[in-house]
């Protein structure tokens, strides 16, 4: 630390006197600066070279936890104290998140769908338990709205649509794309509860008449606060905290709408979980069909029976 900070400034003051000030020898100085880099400088360069790779492919959202656990995921096994003492002094951090203001517009009409979930988000395998939700980006041409449909067992985002407004298609479009992504590789969704808030865009009929279709039951948050669907709001503060707020603004809904399908690319590929052993969620659901039943090429092959 020394000899970096006779190094910063010795230009303006010289060598000699700042070493005076500080009450080093100057001869100290000089034999640090002829001496060659201890393996551990050496190491530590490397090093941080690799965690800056990382920190930089992950949308610059990683902490120290997930910078260590993927370096151990690419053969590159170092002490969690070592990343945490190198992103310190690289000055690399993670993403924090804020809460903002809820979306969730109630329904006018009666709503006799059951809260089937009770704040239990949990789940021993894909596709029987989904949660749905709704949130907002500011863009400099508007507010656009992103809906998201989540599968519970591995966080895997299953269905997403943007649109500027708030309307009934853009939650049913991004359910639509939920039972597409499932069932073109043959998975069954009968049984299946999707969850969400007392939103009126979830209470509209044409939704509920296609969670029916699909063979998926509706279950709706009985006190109608946050936590009725906490997972999906955890979601969306990530969402917002790591894409929106991270690498905005926005110029309008189609720049924000290419990013979001990387984003979710990323988020269900590659991105490391810490609720399901810091593991993306596609790797997740491949580790569960590898000691559970999975449709076969044929069973994916045939047509839905809803």
């Amino acid at each position: 630390m020394i000899v970096e900070y006779i190094d910063a400034h010795k230009d303006r003051f010289g060598v000699e006197p700042i070493c005076r000030d500080l009450q080093v020898a100057p001869s100290t100085y000089y034999a640090a600066k002829s001496r060659p880099p201890s393996a551990r400088s050496l190491s530590d360069v490397a090093t941080t070279a690799v965690i800056r790779t990382v920190h930089e492919k992950n949308f610059g959202v990683y902490g120290a936890r997930k910078i260590h656990a993927e370096l151990g995921r690419q053969g590159h096994p170092v002490a969690r104290c070592t990343v945490q003492r190198l992103m310190r002094a690289a000055g690399l951090r993670g993403i924090t998140r804020a809460k903002g203001p809820r979306t969730t517009i109630p329904g006018t009409g009666p709503d006799t769908r059951p809260d089937l979930v009770d704040r239990e988000f949990t789940a021993t395998g894909p596709d029987q338990l989904w949660v749905a939700d709704i949130t907002y980006c500011r863009t400099f041409s508007g507010w656009a709205y992103a809906a998201f449909v989540i599968d519970v067992f591995s966080r895997r985002v299953v269905g997403w649509q943007l649109s500027k407004s708030l309307r009934t298609d853009l939650a049913l479009d991004a359910l639509e794309m939920g039972i597409w992504t499932r069932q073109r590789t043959g998975h069954d969704l009968a049984g299946l509860t999707h969850h969400s808030d007392k939103g009126v865009q979830y209470l509209a009929i044409r939704y509920t008449q296609r969670l029916a279709e699909a063979g998926a039951v509706a279950s709706v948050g009985s006190t109608g606060d946050s936590y009725d669907n906490a997972l999906a709001e955890a979601f969306n503060s990530l969402f917002k905290a790591e894409l929106v707020r991270n690498k905005g603004p926005w110029k309008n809904i189609d720049d924000l709408e290419i990013a979001v399908a990387e984003y979710i690319d990323w988020f269900n590929h590659r991105r490391l979980h810490g609720e399901i052993g810091l593991i993306p969620p596609v790797e997740h659901e491949d580790n569960y069909y590898r000691h559970h039943h999975a449709p076969t090429t044929v069973e994916a092959s045939l047509p839905s029976l809803h």
